[in-house]
Order: C-alpha cells, then sequence, then structure tokens
C-alpha cells in the first residue's frame, strides 16, 4: 500500500502537528484526517461508515482525552467496525505505561497494537507494514 489514509484521533493540538510532520518526513504521501475529539470522530465513522474511499486505513487513537475518551470511542467504534467494507488497523498511542491500559487493550479484538508516545518514525512505519501482511 503506497498511500495509505491515516486518521489520528488526539486532543493535544501539538502531538497532532509532530505526527503529521513525521508521516510527512517518512515519505507516506496518503491523507491525514485529524480529529481533535473522540466525538466528532465517531460522528464521522458513523456517516461514511460505507463509503470505502473517504475510510482510513489505520487509526491512531489517544486514550485520555476530555469529553469521550479513548476508551469511550473503541466501545462505540466497535459496534460499527464490523460494518465496514474494508479493514482498518487501530493502535492505542498514549503516554500511559499503566500496565492495566496495556492488559485492557490487549482485550480489546479490534485493536493492533499499543504504542507508547512519543510517536516516532519507527513506530510509523511498523505501524504501517501491518497494513502489507
Amino acid at each position: 500500500m503506497t498511500t495509505p489514509k491515516i486518521c489520528v484521533i488526539d486532543d493535544d493540538k501539538i502531538y497532532q502537528f509532530t505526527t503529521k510532520k513525521i508521516i510527512s518526513n517518512a515519505g507516506i504521501k496518503g491523507e491525514v484526517l485529524v480529529f481533535s475529539d473522540a466525538e466528532n470522530a465517531l460522528e464521522f465513522f458513523h456517516q461514511e461508515f460505507q463509503n470505502k474511499e473517504l475510510l482510513p486505513d489505520i487509526i491512531f487513537l489517544d486514550i485520555n482525552m476530555p469529553f469521550m475518551d479513548g476508551w469511550q470511542f473503541l466501545d462505540a467504534f466497535g459496534k460499527i467496525f464490523p460494518k465496514f467494507p474494508k479493514a482498518i488497523e487501530v493502535f492505542l498511542v498514549s503516554s500511559s505505561v499503566d500496565e492495566a491500559d496495556t492488559d485492557r487493550a490487549a482485550k480489546i479484538p479490534i485493536i493492533s497494537g499499543y504504542i507508547f508516545k512519543p510517536f516516532t518514525k519507527e513506530k510509523l512505519l511498523e505501524s504501517l507494514a501491518r497494513l502489507q501482511s
């Protein structure tokens, strides 16, 4: 896959900026969807769940956000996930090193992996490699 569509769901504007910069510096030319809160992201997925062209190939989701956190997003997202016309890899990206978070993530089938911040080019490329397999 040469031009993946990437979705970043994180309330931190600096993280959003640096993640987009990392994606660009890695030579990834695909579209990057950015949502500052999980509610807006969930609304997008509810509206576009049948539109294969608009859906991302991979989601990088923060856990700790105001209003709706990553866990709440995953609960709601998991209900519509099976209806999508294509596979989407979901990675949690967090500064939390709490074992309870990583254990909880490991029990959710739609989560492809858990990435500890800081997000790096290497972590991006490792995540994108899953799209190839």
